[in-house]
């Protein structure tokens, strides 16, 4: 499903980092990096974004969704309730049309765009393959 157990460990060894020193440089508490690193499921967006940011790689990169890794800037993520919005501006579609194309519930896609909540990462991934861009074009890093 996702290449960030590899990707985590490429980056953390390329740093000279261990997951102690990556928790105290990031303020991801290290029991969350060590259960990343043993690959029992993805992290929550904050988590994604903040090692992405540390790292200066792109979300896709960290979840092996692209294989290429740093040279490029990224924005500061906005609110996803705005980018939500912006998203489906862009696209030209419907908070309807998005839950029917994607099996998204209007609640859940409601609570988005209220700000009550975040999509997980296995929600940003369907959002970047519906929309044929990038997780980090959803997340408004770029």
């Amino acid at each position: 499903m996702s290449n960030l157990p590899e990707n985590l460990k490429y980056l953390m060894k390329d740093a000279e980092l261990n997951a102690p020193a990556l928790a105290r440089n990031t303020g991801i508490d290290c029991s969350t990096i060590l259960t990343l690193l043993r690959g029992d499921g993805l992290p929550h967006i904050d988590t994604l974004v903040k090692l992405a940011d540390y790292f200066e790689c792109s979300a896709d990169y960290l979840l092996g969704l692209d294989d290429t890794c740093g040279g490029e800037k990224f924005k500061t993520r906005p609110p996803f309730k705005e980018q939500l919005t912006f998203l489906l501006n862009h696209f030209g579609i419907t908070k309807y049309r998005l839950e029917k194309d994607t099996g998204l519930s209007e609640k859940t896609v409601n609570r988005w765009h209220n700000g009550k909540t975040q999509p997980t990462v296995e929600s940003l991934m369907r959002l970047a393959t519906y929309f044929d861009c990038s997780v980090d074009f959803v997340l408004g890093r770029i």
